[in-house]
């Protein structure tokens, strides 16, 4: 039996995909353009990621208030084509022998920035277009359509890579949010906006509602700090263990794009699991244990070594991972949008979405001093125990009481969407 959502989620559910392709298919291809293209160092490949977070969490600030009172889609197309012309820019300079590490600063800003907007804007449409009680179904589909992306896309990337050259998968990329636009565009129906009062002025504190927000909610608090902290220790490895694949054990670039592939099946088998999950233990017990898990297997990553035995080390590793991210983060994304009020959404959404790229930021950046000073594998092991306290920060079972049983007439209805 599957879940029938509302109309329009099909157009949406399929422009996320096509984007989620796209940047699967380009995964690492910044750093490997940095790295084989450009020469870069650990350190400045380090900095080309953290540098676009960073500033485009900064740029970002005002969207959401922005966001907020603003029709969602055309939010949402104008993002992807912002990111679209970015993106193309790449492929362009280089095939007049123009590019430089200035240009990927700025596209990694400008696509980075773009994000967060699109983001914010498709939570809260999301929202408007769901019914509550069929938000876990929902973001479960997404979450398994981002593992699949994840399972098919490096491999196709990395032998696109290996045949054509890491500037062909960041056009693939442009092309994707270019296809995700015009998907966006075939949504009929209503929008939704948050309409300001005509006598109530923005004022600059506005700017900080969507933290306020946060901080506010005991259980919302708990799995912001959460959500920052792992995201930020998670992804600051993502540019060293290039650096280490890549640049000191030589790995082939398909062998690189399939040790990220190849473990994001499990990330679709938790996804699919995830509602059953719920359903039969509880939102908080699911939460806890896969929040735990996933805070546990990163450390593996610290047996890497070169050749075959790295390879697979990297592989199982990502599996676990993976998987237990699969489950937890369609819990987590379905309870912060259930706890935040329906005209604060974009603000919310994008007050995370700056704060998880400030701490990717400052993390990815501590993390290539570290790789500087020491080694790309040292830093990464220090990431993974630093991982071990963070379930710590999750909610408590009293802060995530259980909803009531629905009547029979509340239950969603069998479908084909």
């Amino acid at each position: 039996m599957r879940v029938e959502l509302e109309s329009g989620f099909g157009w949406l559910w399929s422009a996320y995909a096509v984007s989620a392709y796209g940047t699967w298919i380009a995964f690492g291809a910044f750093p490997l353009i940095a790295v084989r293209v450009l020469h870069s160092p650990a350190f400045a490949v380090s900095l080309l990621g953290a540098a676009g977070l960073a500033v485009a969490a900064i740029v970002a600030v005002p969207l959401g208030p922005w966001i907020e009172h603003r029709a969602k889609r055309p939010v949402m197309i104008a993002m992807d084509l912002l990111r679209f012309l970015a993106l193309a820019s790449v492929p362009i300079a280089h095939l007049f022998d123009l590019l430089s590490y200035g240009q990927l600063l700025a596209v990694s800003v400008l696509s980075a920035t773009a994000g967060i907007a699109f983001t914010a804007a498709s939570g809260a449409y999301l929202k408007h277009l769901v019914h509550a009680d069929r938000l876990l179904v929902a973001n479960g589909r997404f979450e398994g359509t981002s593992w699949v992306a994840t399972a098919a896309g490096p491999p196709l990337g990395g032998a696109l890579v290996g045949l054509l050259g890491p500037l062909v998968t960041v056009a693939a990329d442009a092309v994707s949010y270019l296809l995700s636009a015009l998907g966006i565009l075939r949504i009929s129906g209503g929008d939704v906006v948050a309409h300001r009062d005509p006598g109530t002025k923005a004022r600059a504190t506005d700017l900080l509602t969507g933290w306020r927000l946060i901080l506010q909610d005991r259980a919302l608090r708990r799995l912001f700090l959460n959500s920052v902290t792992v995201s930020g220790l998670i992804m600051a490895t993502s540019p060293l263990l290039a650096v280490l694949l890549l640049g000191e054990y030589h790995f082939p670039a398909w062998q690189y794009g399939l040790a990220f592939g190849l473990p994001a099946l499990g990330g679709l088998a938790g996804a699919r699991l995830c509602a059953r999950l719920v359903t039969r233990h509880g939102r908080h017990r699911v939460l806890i244990v896969s929040g735990w898990l996933r805070s546990i297997f990163p450390l593996g990553l610290a047996l890497t070594r070169p050749g075959l035995p790295g390879l697979l080390t990297v592989i199982l590793v990502e599996a676990l991972l993976i998987t237990c991210m699969g489950v937890f983060n369609p819990v987590n994304a379905t309870e912060r949008l259930r706890r935040v009020p329906a005209d604060h959404t974009a603000q919310v959404l994008s007050a995370w979405s700056i704060s998880s790229r400030l701490a990717q930021a400052t993390l990815t950046v501590i993390g290539g001093v570290l790789a500087t000073l020491t080694s790309p594998l040292t830093a990464i092991t220090i990431s993974g125990a630093l991982l071990l306290p963070t379930p710590l920060l999750l909610p408590q079972r009293r802060h995530l009481p259980e909803p009531a049983a629905r009547t029979p007439t509340e239950a969603v209805r069998p479908g084909r969407t």
